[in-house]
């Protein structure tokens, strides 16, 4: 069996569903994000981006992987339970960036990469985002 041929068949057996502005959003629940990124990387989708944020009541965070597939954007999310994510840095080189961006607001690690000093402000530690403002 074919690579592309495994990775049509994760996919077909994942929940999709649509927003109202068109993109599909796999539901990934338990998904590996590595397997989830191989199998898109697999079919020729192109990474896009990770938008992280922080969840309301200090409930952690989530970080949503946008992919364009033949001009269908495709999306799926995160929520790490830990300040600690799988990196997919090594499988596609342009979430690099975005990687280093989201540990630096956010404070939180990409496992299995290291970090090159990139900081926002000097000074500033990871999770610049979450530091409180003076007044």
């Amino acid at each position: 069996m074919e690579a592309t041929d495994r990775s049509n068949q994760r996919l077909a057996l994942a929940d999709i569903a649509a927003d109202s502005s068109g993109v599909k959003w796999i539901a990934s629940g338990d998904v590996d994000t590595r397997e989830l990124a191989h199998s898109l990387k697999e079919l020729g989708a192109r990474f896009i981006t990770i938008t992280a944020y922080e969840l309301p009541a200090h409930q952690g965070f989530c970080l949503e992987y946008l992919w364009d597939l033949n001009g269908q954007l495709i999306g799926f999310t995160v929520l790490p339970h830990e300040a600690t994510v799988m990196s997919i840095f090594d499988i596609c080189e342009a979430a690099d960036w975005i990687e280093r961006e989201v540990h630096e607001e956010f404070a939180l690690d990409f496992a299995g990469r290291t970090y090159e000093p990139l900081l926002l402000r000097e000074g500033d530690r990871p999770g610049v985002n979450l530091h409180e403002v003076a007044p």
